[in-house]
């Protein structure tokens, strides 16, 4: 492969990526800040866990459905001009949302925000492509990565701090000052990286795209409320969304200019780390939305100490996401993936054991090691992936990773509550009301089971996994 990347911007590359990484940092933190802030907002606008997930997979659905227009939107606009974008949606987001009066006005706040995170994730991955020589994507791609597991690790972390003292307001009023320097910094330092040229918005791709995407993530996502996976409303919904994507697909595959080129399924290793990093999203999702609730309604402990419990995993996750991009120019995938996946199947499948009376320090210890083996995984499998596409093909390989990825975090997340929900409402129906703890505990352990099974096929497909090396002559 005919490496290609901009030897002049890679002198400017520290200025450039720093505007990114505080913009995406900012823009994944939001994925599962809220996740702490459940409880208090429950009670606040008088919904059930249910409702109030979908500010979190209302978010995460915006992402799916909007990261595949980013492809043309990349093509079509310049690097500043799409930065620039970016930052002024994540702003006005942030801002709808911190003003919020109602859980409607929160939740339009939440998809705005989300606008913003699904034109900056891809742009990024696009920009390090572009912007870093392959010898030296690892690293680049490591300080992504920490910015992709790290933020959504350390959310409720942080958002547990501002719980113990203020409301869930100031989650996101902590959120502008940071948005701000950002986009001040982009202003500054960003540049165009690749060159625009005149592609037109295909509205049926479009269409059924959104369709797609929309409907597999509202299915999953309603099956929470309705208690059960098997409702005609979640059956007709996934149903009508496979087959939009199905459509979809066909549509790209005979168009001249495809508003996402699918030929990068034509790749190996790109549809291998594909499926191992969708399958770690959906751990890293469905996880840290059902740890805050164990740690504040079995185990009764305050949002600062919650937050405390899952502190030491995000920090040890955040050195070892920069030093896996130095490992992999050095190991490649083969070795470290599998390696990453064994550590996430042990901390899975001692939390799937968890109760009222587990020490929080085995929690702490345990959620140490699953983020130390995600942090192998998820940089790895997606910058191979990456590294074996040809240079015309990043936009749409960088497009179609953000949005299986953001796809897999809204279902992974969707799954997890219903299977919880489904579970307590078996026992409360069988036992009664004081059945409903002891089915509250057990439906956080089926749900860790799911993210384990997923973790296991995760390791098999790694098992399969080769090193992409440069090959001259493309």
């Amino acid at each position: 492969m005919k490496e290609q990347f901009n030897e002049r911007l890679y002198e400017k590359r520290t200025q450039i990526i720093a505007s990114f990484l505080v913009a995406a940092f900012i823009g994944l933190f939001n994925e599962t800040a809220l996740n702490m802030a459940f409880v208090q907002l429950g009670n606040d606008f008088g919904k059930d866990t249910s409702t109030i997930q979908w500010l979190t997979t209302g978010y995460l659905l915006t992402l799916g459905v909007l990261v595949p227009i980013s492809s043309i939107l990349m093509q079509k606009f310049t690097t500043r001009q799409l930065f620039t974008a970016s930052l002024l949606f994540s702003i006005a987001g942030t801002l709808i949302a911190a003003l919020s009066p109602v859980f409607e006005v929160l939740f339009v706040g939440r998809i705005v925000q989300a606008i913003g995170t699904a034109i900056i994730l891809p742009l990024m991955t696009q920009v390090v492509l572009m912007v870093y020589p392959m010898s030296k994507r690892g690293a680049a791609m490591g300080k992504i990565g920490l910015v992709i597991v790290f933020a959504p690790a350390i959310g409720p972390t942080i958002a547990g701090f501002i719980l113990s003292d203020l409301t869930w307001h100031y989650i996101f009023w902590i959120c502008i000052p940071f948005l701000i320097i950002a986009l001040l910094m982009g202003l500054k330092f960003i540049e165009n990286v690749s060159e625009t040229r005149p592609v037109k918005f295909h509205i049926p791709s479009i269409l059924l795209s959104t369709i797609a995407f929309g409907g597999i993530v509202y299915g999953f996502s309603i099956s929470g409320s309705l208690g059960t996976f098997f409702d005609a409303e979640v059956l007709v919904a996934v149903g009508v969304g496979i087959a939009a994507l199905i459509a979809f697909s066909v549509m790209q595959m005979k168009m001249e200019q495809p508003m996402l080129n699918l030929r990068v399924f034509q790749y190996p290793m790109f549809v291998l780390g594909l499926g191992i990093v969708m399958s770690v999203m959906l751990i890293i999702l469905s996880t840290m939305v059902m740890l805050p609730i164990y740690l504040q309604n079995v185990m009764l402990l305050t949002t600062v100490v919650a937050g405390l419990v899952l502190l030491p995993g995000g920090v040890i996750n955040a050195f070892m996401s920069v030093v896996s991009g130095n490992l992999f120019d050095r190991f490649g995938p083969r070795v470290m993936v599998p390696i990453g996946l064994g550590f996430a199947i042990v901390a899975l499948f001692f939390l799937r054991g968890i109760d009222a009376e587990t020490s929080a320090y085995f929690i702490v210890a345990l959620h140490i090691v699953l983020f130390i083996g995600i942090s192998l995984v998820m940089m790895p499998a997606s910058t191979n992936g990456l590294n074996q596409l040809p240079p015309a093909l990043y936009p749409d390989g960088s497009a179609v990773m953000n949005t299986l990825q953001q796809v897999a975090g809204a279902v992974g997340t969707a799954i997890a509550v219903t299977i919880m929900s489904i579970t307590v409402a078996n026992a409360t129906r069988d036992g009664g009301i004081e059945a409903a703890g002891q089915g509250a505990i057990e439906g956080i352990q089926n749900a860790i089971t799911f993210g384990l099974v997923l973790a296991i096929i995760g390791f098999i497909l790694s098992l399969f996994l080769k090193n992409v090396r440069q090959q001259k002559g493309m």
